[in-house]
C-alpha cells in the first residue's frame, strides 16, 4: 500500500488491520444481487460485508492466502456490486480519455490484480472483526452517496468509508476512504507518475511487472 497510509496506520498491526478492512469491508461488499435494488446502500455495505467476512472466517485456503481463491470470491461476490470502470478510470485521471479499448481492459486487468495481491496476504489477520455502520446521512432522492463505517476488532475501530452511485443494477461502490486517505487520489497520484514519464503503456507495464514482483513474492 502507499506509503501515507504506511504512516497513517502508525505500525504494522494496524495498517495489517486496515488492509483487511479495505480487502473484506469494500472490495469484497459482495452478496446476492437480487437484493441489490431493495436495499438502501447502508444496509447492503453491513449484510454483505458481514456475509464475506463470515466466509473468510470459514475458509482456511484465504486465510492463508491462496490467491486463486480470492480471485474466484472477488469475481463472485465483489464485482457484482462495485463499479470497476469507473473506479479505474478515475484513477487513471484524465488519461483515461485518450487510452485505446485494449489500454482499458489491460488497466483493469492489472489494476484488479494489484488490489487483490495487495491485500490477499491480509486476510490471515481476519479473526474476530464486525463491521459498525454510521447512520446514513442522504435524502431519498440522492444518487450518489458516502457510506461511513468502523471496523471493530481487538485493535482501535479501522474507520471505512465507501463513496457510492445509485445505478439501475442497484448501488455500485466506486471509491473509498480508509484512515482519511481516499483509495482513488492515492492511486491516481503514483499512476501520474507513470504515465508523465512513459505514458498509458508505461503504466500498464509498470502494474504488471509490479504484479509480477508480488506474485513472485508470495510464492516464495
Amino acid at each position: 500500500m502507499c506509503s501515507e497510509l504506511k504512516e497513517k496506520a502508525m505500525n504494522r498491526r494496524i495498517f495489517s488491520h486496515v488492509l483487511t478492512a479495505c480487502f473484506a469491508g469494500a472490495l469484497l461488499a459482495g452478496g446476492v444481487a437480487v437484493h441489490a435494488t431493495e436495499e438502501a446502500p447502508d444496509a447492503l455495505i453491513k449484510r454483505t460485508s458481514t456475509e464475506v467476512l463470515d466466509i473468510i472466517k470459514a475458509d482456511k485456503a484465504i486465510q492463508s492466502g491462496d490467491v486463486g481463491k480470492i480471485i474466484a470470491l472477488v469475481d463472485d461476490k465483489v464485482m457484482p456490486h462495485v463499479n470497476f470502470t469507473r473506479m479505474t478510470a478515475a484513477t487513471v485521471g484524465r488519461n483515461w480519455r485518450q487510452a485505446t479499448p485494449e489500454q482499458k481492459k489491460r488497466l483493469q486487468d492489472e489494476f484488479k490484480t494489484l488490489l487483490v495481491r495487495t491485500y490477499s496476504g491480509a486476510l490471515s489477520q481476519v479473526k474476530d472483526q464486525t463491521v459498525s455502520v454510521k447512520p446514513l446521512r442522504a435524502a431519498s432522492t440522492d444518487t450518489e452517496v458516502i457510506v461511513r463505517t468502523e471496523v471493530i476488532g481487538r485493535s482501535e475501530p479501522i474507520q471505512l468509508d465507501y463513496r457510492m452511485e445509485k445505478t439501475t443494477t442497484g448501488w455500485k461502490i466506486y471509491d473509498l476512504n480508509i484512515l482519511g486517505i481516499w483509495m482513488v487520489e492515492t492511486y491516481r497520484t503514483q499512476f501520474a507518475q507513470e504515465i508523465s514519464a512513459k505514458g498509458v503503456d508505461g503504466l500498464i507495464a509498470a502494474l504488471v511487472q509490479r504484479n509480477k514482483s508480488s506474485a513472485g513474492a508470495q510464492k516464495s
